[in-house]
């Protein structure tokens, strides 16, 4: 099984760093996996069946070490539906994390507002998803050893960990929105036209990624919570451009924010321990 042969790799190449929490780092957001102590950097291309990102600001490296105080395995760069290659490789390397030990998954991403109060450079958590990329990576056979056929995405963006990234936040006087997160296909931007259909939907943002990690983590059993870095408004909704270029310095303007969020959360977690009421790591 190629997760396992991933999993076995970044433990053999990570000793006695067996990660709790898998971090996945967005468009321009890859300077935080700087912040990882003690690390082990391991390219995507020595990990069997990992993808290899093709998109400016996704570096391809798989970053293992400390961060907040705990162990994390933190994918520095992602890749897109609409690069063409489908969903497999990114099954693999998320089912690699949760064998290498991770419990839960820390989603971040760029991401257009469509909230006209909610400009760039805010950071908003994820409450929710609408998936609208017109596929779900885990159409095709069911691997039962890792979930079920039709798995359940009731809370799929655990409202607990949510509730303890917005505590940070408020202790690190972060601004810290929260909402519902729209994929859709890419690469182009989105209309005007579909700017408003998806506010219409009950979107608070857009990307181009997120969900297919999120609903691969679920299935498997990781528990997610995510974090989008406002970088836009949608079209129509704002005078700024709206390109990738456009993106890459918002999120880079943002980050020290994220990164903030990020270590403070993981700080808390580990501060605690595990989750006393049940049981649970996230």
């Amino acid at each position: 099984m190629t997760a396992a042969g991933a999993a076995a790799e970044i433990l053999y190449r990570a000793p006695g760093r067996q990660p709790r929490t898998g971090i996945v780092l967005g468009s321009g957001l890859g300077g935080i996996a700087d912040r990882v102590e003690d690390a082990v950097i391991i390219p995507y291309g020595e990990l069997p069946g990992f993808p290899l990102p093709s998109v400016e600001g996704h570096a391809g490296r798989l970053v293992v070490g400390t961060l907040g105080g705990g162990m994390v395995a933190c994918m520095q760069g992602r890749v897109h539906g609409y690069e063409g290659n489908g969903f497999a490789a990114l099954k693999t390397a998320i089912r690699a994390l949760k064998l290498a030990g991770c419990d839960g998954l820390v989603l971040t991403c760029a991401a257009g507002s469509l909230r006209e109060e909610v400009g760039p450079g805010r950071l908003m958590a994820i409450s929710d998803h609408i998936n609208l990329l017109g596929t779900n990576p885990l159409a095709g056979p069911n691997e039962d050893s890792f979930g079920p056929r039709f798995p359940s995405l009731t809370d799929a963006w655990d409202p607990e960990l949510r509730s303890r990234l917005h505590a940070v936040a408020r202790a690190r006087g972060i601004d810290l929105a929260e909402g519902v997160y729209a994929a859709c296909l890419g690469p182009s931007f989105e209309t005007p036209a579909e700017v408003r259909m998806l506010k219409v939907l009950g979107a608070d943002a857009v990307g181009m990624s997120t969900v297919p990690e999120c609903i691969i983590a679920r299935h498997c059993g990781l528990r997610v919570v995510g974090c989008a870095v406002i970088t836009n408004l949608g079209v129509g909704l704002g005078d700024g451009p709206v390109d990738h270029d456009q993106t890459l310095r918002a999120a880079g303007a943002a980050a020290a924010d994220l990164e903030g969020l990020l270590v403070g959360f993981l700080e808390g977690l580990n501060d605690t321990g595990s989750n006393q009421e049940d049981g649970r790591r996230p």
